[in-house]
């Protein structure tokens, strides 16, 4: 007797879907620890306050920014530590993204060219800026830097764009308040 191909894929579809519920069943039976510390699938851990607080996720306004704060001269210190050999001496990019210029570059010129996406060109809150490079830089240990080390390279960064001054301080205070230069080039979604 032959077996069509579509009879042969809802056989194990059911009883694939017939293991689950007794695995899950069986998992969920109060008689065993892990059952009890995770009832539906039986494995993980369960997530603490401590675990976390290594992240952040500001909002444009400044919510959820942390403590600290960093000074355009010390994120040069820190930029050369951390951030020069991927992104360049001045910013340019190379194994990285380039990080300042093409202001304007997004809007399709009478020129023509593809836009140059940068700090400069692109981002529209200082913000994201600030949480990019807290989640994901530097790019081999991500999240290891201070607080007060990505306010400081934030402020480097910021200052070699000349959207902020060469004496700038950045803290959850001021961090907000930076206009950058794309920020009226993005509209709301109609949804």
């Amino acid at each position: 007797m032959y077996i069509t191909t579509n009879k042969a894929l809802i056989a194990a579809a059911l009883a694939l879907a017939c293991s689950g519920a007794a695995a899950q069943t069986a998992s969920s039976s109060p008689s065993t620890p892990a059952a009890e510390a995770h009832p539906k699938y039986g494995f993980g851990t369960n997530i603490t306050d401590d675990d976390l607080k290594q992240f952040v996720s500001p909002l444009p306004d400044g919510r959820g920014l942390p403590s600290g704060s960093g000074t355009v001269m010390q994120g040069q210190k820190v930029y050369t530590q951390q951030c020069l050999a991927c992104h360049g001496v001045n910013l340019e990019g190379g194994i990285g993204d380039r990080l300042v210029g093409g202001r304007g570059s997004l809007a399709k010129s009478s020129q023509g060219g593809a836009p140059v996406k940068t700090v400069e060109s692109y981002w529209p809150y200082a913000t994201t800026l600030f949480d990019y490079i807290k989640r994901a830089m530097p790019f081999t240990t991500p999240n290891s830097m201070s607080n007060d080390d990505v306010y400081a390279v934030t402020a480097y960064i910021l200052s070699k764009a000349n959207i902020i001054p060469d004496d700038a301080t950045l803290n959850r205070e001021s961090l907000p308040k930076v206009v950058m230069p794309n920020h009226d080039g993005f509209k709301p979604a109609n949804r």
